[in-house]
């Protein structure tokens, strides 16, 4: 076969302001600031740039990485692109990241591996539903977000195996079973997060780990391993799946389907399967809690938006290894980039999906989140993060009172209350979610911010009457006088501040 559009010099990658770009350009233009697409698609490339600079440059410790800096790093991952630059075509001989030998499994169209598109007999609610040609750019897109994002279901063919004698892909009635979930998807969507830098190679630089960080780790046997496009496993149980599922790269670039393009779509099944987090393997950029009797992971959750999980994936500045939620990649980069840049981001968002008999799919209030909170290097303490779980735990205290008086307001009229006590408590933390940057930018121990904290409560508690006066309405005499009787007094919280 012809090999035709290599993915380091066709642009297919979405860059906000920009377009799309290719690997070449993102490694040589470091005014590109931050990566587009929708949450799955912004993990999955930044996990392939990642992916591309620990093959290209993996530094030995904190001091190699810090002299390397994100210039260096560009040229020594644009030296690496040229080095295997036939392997980064998506068709030809060796198609980046697929696999020829699959091409017996049947043929899935690509808006059935999609998520957001519906399918077959699935209500179509909008026009982002419907499922449009796409060109090989977008066909490039979809297969490195199948890598880690793919979801649970029939729609992986099983009955092709590779690997002579794998049992991975049959029931136990020996029929072939139904695909698993990607191993960065898990059971109902796993929430991923990163340091955002001021541009996109800063970005790539700061996420960067050192040799010396992954032994640290104890999670990786085969430590950062060899990048699958360099030597692509043969099989589902194969020499070389067996190390992508012990190293650092299997975890960025999961290979989780075995995959074939085609003009209308792609050849699919099953592909490598990756221990989770319960078997003790996780991605760095998962939040993961060890300290119970089992692990449990943060997952995504639409009705709380990732900005809320801050003091949750920041817990690490309070409290011993052992507890808590725990994410390597922000465990690993804070101090790195608190002593290297004055400003930085945490950005963290994930798919939501339901499941029922093996199937995954995006249905009801499942959907795409993501998050980002910048951090100003000099205030980053233990004194500011305690500051900043008050006011976090202190807001959930508004929110939850609020959820009480619409609950009550309704309850006086005997009507059940539980769903518009539901909608004002979501319309309150969307209404705090404008001001919530300007919260975490003073949380230090100034008397300026402290009076702007002040200023910032009073808002937060407007925003609490506004929330009940919207479902709570008072145009009879009954309404007015369960109204006047629920309304959430908020004098406390207000007082606890200013003392």
């Amino acid at each position: 076969m012809e090999n035709r559009f290599n993915l380091i010099d066709e642009p297919w990658i979405p860059v906000a302001d920009h377009g799309s770009v290719s690997l070449r350009e993102i490694f040589s233009h470091p005014e590109y600031r931050s990566l587009g697409g929708n949450p799955i698609q912004k993990i999955a490339v930044l996990k392939l740039l990642l992916a591309i600079a620990q093959a290209a440059a993996t530094p030995k410790d904190e001091r190699e990485w810090q002299s390397l800096g994100e210039t260096g790093l560009a040229e020594h991952c644009l030296t690496y692109l040229e080095q295997w630059h036939d392997r980064f075509y998506l068709y030809g001989e060796r198609p980046f990241l697929q696999m020829p030998a699959i091409a017996p499994a049947r043929v899935q169209s690509y808006g059935a591996v999609l998520p957001e598109i519906s399918t077959g007999n699935t209500t179509v609610l909008s026009q982002v539903q419907v499922q449009r040609g796409l060109d090989d750019g977008d066909k490039a897109l979809v297969l490195l977000t199948l890598m880690g994002f793919a979801l649970s279901g029939k729609k992986t063919d099983n009955s092709v195996v590779l690997t002579p004698d794998y049992a991975g892909k049959r029931n136990e009635k020996g029929k072939p079973s139904t695909g698993k979930p990607g191993p960065a998807v898990g059971h109902m969507g796993l929430l991923h997060s990163f340091l955002i830098g001021n541009n996109l190679l800063s970005t790539i630089w700061l996420n960067l780990l050192t040799s010396l960080q992954i032994e640290q780790m104890n999670l990786y046997p085969e430590g950062v391993g060899q990048a699958p496009w360099e030597v692509m496993p043969e099989g589902e149980g194969c020499p070389e799946a067996m190390k992508l599922r012990q190293s650092l790269m299997g975890r960025l670039l999961p290979v989780s389907r075995f995959c074939l393009l085609t003009k209308d779509g792609l050849h699919y099944s099953e592909g490598v399967a990756h221990p989770g987090y319960k078997e003790g393997v996780v991605d760095p950029s998962m939040a993961i809690n060890y300290s119970g009797k089992e692990p449990k992971a943060l997952w995504v959750n639409p009705e709380k938006r990732p900005w809320r999980e801050l003091t949750a994936l920041l817990g690490f500045f309070d409290q011993s290894d052992s507890q808590g939620f725990q994410s390597w990649q922000l465990r690993h980069g804070l101090d790195r980039a608190r002593d290297v840049t004055d400003e930085f981001a945490v950005w963290s968002g994930g798919l939501r999906v339901s499941s029922n008999a093996g199937e995954q799919y995006a249905s009801g209030s499942d959907d795409f989140v993501e998050s980002q909170v910048w951090l100003d290097s000099d205030m980053l303490e233990a004194s500011w993060f305690g500051q900043l779980k008050m006011e976090m735990d202190a807001l959930d205290g508004l929110a939850k009172n609020l959820y009480g008086r619409v609950q009550g307001f309704f309850k006086e009229q005997t009507m059940d209350g539980s769903k518009p006590a539901a909608q004002a408590t979501h319309l309150f933390w969307q209404l705090c979610e404008r001001d919530f940057q300007e919260l975490v930018f003073h949380c230090d121990q100034t008397e300026e911010s402290a009076r702007h904290r002040h200023k910032l409560r009073q808002r937060f508690a407007h925003y609490v009457q506004q929330a009940y006066d919207t479902f709570c309405p008072r145009e009879s005499a009954r309404q007015l006088d369960a109204w006047a009787k629920c309304r959430p007094n908020n004098s406390k919280y207000l007082k606890q501040e200013a003392v």
